[in-house]
């Protein structure tokens, strides 16, 4: 059975939440030095990237409303194929300024889309 786009939305919203809560307290300097830290968050950002290819691919109208959609997808695939590439500083940067949008946005998406099945935090149920 084929996922709806609520459902992509809602992993890229649980992805920024795991994104926050790896990084709550750590600063630069301790993610680079953590490759456990830096593996988490990496992946998140693959499931990101996956979950915007996918609403490109499968819900257009959707996708149109990420502002920063083709950007998730590049660094989905940095992250999967070009690894030895990834700068740790730009992808901490990413996380600290850029996931806190991406889940406003995916948050109205879900507004609009009539999804009800979120608490008061902002996350799935």
């Amino acid at each position: 059975m084929q996922r709806d786009a609520i459902a992509y939305l809602r992993d890229m919203i649980e992805a920024c939440d795991s994104i926050h809560s790896i990084l709550d307290g750590v600063d630069l300097q301790a993610y680079v030095a953590s490759r456990e830290k830096r593996s988490a968050v990496e992946r998140e950002f693959i499931i990101i990237g996956e979950a915007t290819a996918t609403l490109r691919r499968d819900f257009p109208d959707a996708y149109e409303r990420l502002s920063h959609g083709h950007l998730a997808i590049g660094m989905r695939n940095v992250l999967t194929h070009d690894y030895v590439s990834v700068d740790h500083e730009s992808v901490y940067g990413t996380a600290i300024e850029d996931a806190p949008k991406v889940k406003r946005e995916c948050l109205e998406l879900l507004r609009d889309l009539g999804d009800t099945g979120l608490s008061a935090s902002g996350g799935a149920d």
